[in-house]
């Protein structure tokens, strides 16, 4: 008997630890492993249910949020969820319109959308997107003044631009372009390569970068920095600020400049009135056919964000040893093309440097030059040409210039001596130094494509010219009329048998006992010596 509780004791030990090898010898073991499993499923379920239920990438709650990020009114051809790695959806051929005009064309459309949260702010029901993914977007604005334009931004639509509710963390633009159309039915294209914006949210500053083509002239922008917080009912009074590039820059696509250009500064200040400092440099600068020549230079000035008004307070443009200052100013209607107003001023600078991108030989005179003139640049127009739009008043002064031409530079020395009076004063072989120093100073404007010239005085040792007459700058054609006065009577103007047949004409230019007055007239297309 004793034996059989042995053996049964033994069995039951054997049989509790085999048990307990599977997790059933503890008391409550089971039970505990078992309800631990089942609370886990009820709150998966639970959580299912409630991710299901509150799931925040519905359309019907997605489409608010777009329409704020876009401030338009967003269609949808296609949509569907995405749950891994981030919880989300796509949407394919959106079209967008003016919120405050929903029943005019649509400004715009893109051909992906991709939205994406985290699990972690699902489970936690904070209310916020990771990324809005765009590709493709495509905007096109009416031309300026056109009933379409004026439907699709009327007064009051900068309200639309409040910001999203939701914070959305990160907006990526890819491969977008806008179109500016214009009334000829031309437009402006934009091709935007990047434009990220982070930390969108009521109230606060976001930061942006872009990458993207300007229209014209061509070339390059990049630029980062911050924008914000947004001031819906006073859009002009938003912060901006940050850094800029703008490269390869065509000057070609402005009037009759030659050249590339590249350019980099900084902004800060409010949308309407954006502080500008930049500094600008080009290896080719010319003028029409002028010769290439390096340009550098910087510029301060106050942009309006909202119509685009641009105050110069100050621009420097070197160029050789001359430095150029330009203040002014484009302004317009919001709604108009814009005209420039500049006001330029060189002090002693050198005129071969001024001259050398407007010739395509090399400069005829050199020395100082002083001058002041401005610049008036009419709105740009299909219809009228950039030299029609063009007027300028200035004045110059070169005190002491010199031909470069030494050919010029021998027979000019030898006609003062003459103008002078000096007898046998033949054309100079020695030294260029004893070569004389002529000035050269007027008055000077431009309209339609023609410089007129006033009171423009030419004077060497011995004589003085008074000119006044034109030059068209689209056909080359001159005519320049005046007064010569010399010294000495005509006589002594050239040598040799000439001196002999003038001589009896002495008498009749002779003014007042000085000398010799002589009419000067020139030919619709003279030969210029220079």
């Amino acid at each position: 008997m004793g034996h059989f509780v042995t053996e049964t004791s033994i069995t039951a030990r054997s049989g509790n630890s085999g048990a307990a090898a599977f997790g059933h010898g503890r008391p409550g073991m089971f039970n505990w492993k078992f309800w631990l499993g089942a609370a886990a499923a009820i709150l998966m379920a639970t959580c299912i249910y409630l991710v299901n239920q509150h799931w925040p990438y519905r359309y019907r709650k997605v489409q608010p949020l777009l329409e704020q990020v876009f401030a338009s009114r967003i269609t949808v051809s296609a949509y569907h969820r995405i749950y891994f790695p981030h919880p989300g959806f796509v949407a394919k051929g959106l079209t967008l319109r003016r919120s405050a005009a929903p029943d005019v064309p649509p400004i715009g459309s893109t051909q992906d959308l991709i939205v994406e949260g985290r699990w972690s702010d699902l489970l936690l029901f904070r209310r916020r997107v990771r990324l809005v993914d765009v590709k493709g977007l495509h905007i096109v604005i009416p031309p300026v003044r056109s009933r379409a334009n004026q439907e699709d931004f009327p007064t009051g639509s900068s309200m639309d631009f409040a910001g999203p509710a939701m914070p959305v963390e990160q907006l990526s633009i890819h491969d977008a372009v806008l179109d500016l159309l214009r009334v000829n039915g031309g437009k402006y294209t934009y091709p935007i390569r990047q434009l990220t914006m982070r930390n969108l949210r009521q109230g606060q500053a976001l930061s942006y970068f872009v990458d993207m083509q300007n229209a014209s002239p061509t070339g390059r922008i990049q630029a980062r920095g911050s924008f914000g917080p947004l001031v819906p009912k006073n859009l002009g009074a938003t912060p901006v600020s940050g850094k800029f590039t703008f490269t390869d820059v065509n000057l070609r696509e402005i009037g009759e400049l030659r050249g590339a250009l590249s350019a980099k500064g900084q902004l800060s200040g409010a949308l309407s009135a954006i502080e500008v400092y930049a500094t600008a440099e080009s290896d080719d600068f010319a003028v029409h056919l002028g010769r290439p020549v390096a340009v550098n230079g910087w510029l301060r000035c106050t942009v309006n964000g909202l119509n685009a008004d641009v105050v110069l307070h100050r621009i420097e443009v070197q160029t050789g040893a001359t430095a150029i200052d330009v203040r002014g100013n484009v302004m317009g209607s919001a709604n108009a093309p814009k005209a420039t107003d500049l006001d330029f001023a060189v002090k002693s600078g050198r005129a071969e440097d001024l001259l050398h991108p407007f010739l395509k030989d090399r400069s005829p005179i050199t020395g100082v030059v002083s001058l002041n003139a401005h610049a008036h640049l009419a709105p740009a127009s299909d219809q009228v040409k950039f030299l029609e739009r063009l007027r300028v008043d200035g004045s110059f002064v070169l005190p002491r210039e010199r031909a470069t031409n030494r050919a010029t530079e021998k027979a000019l020395t030898g006609f003062s001596k003459r103008a002078q009076g000096l007898r046998n004063a033949k054309e100079t072989n020695g030294d260029p130094a004893g070569d004389v120093l002529s000035s050269l100073e007027g008055r000077v404007t431009i309209r339609h494509g023609v410089v007129s010239s006033q009171r423009l005085t030419f004077e060497v040792p011995g004589a003085e010219a008074e000119l006044n007459g034109w030059y068209d700058l689209g056909d080359g054609k001159v005519r320049l009329i005046g007064k010569l006065r010399m010294d000495s009577d005509v006589s002594h103007v050239t040598t040799g048998f000439k001196s002999l047949l003038l001589k009896p004409l002495v008498p009749f230019f002779r003014k007042n006992n000085a000398g010799a007055l002589v009419r000067l007239w020139s030919p619709a297309r003279p030969t210029i010596m220079t």
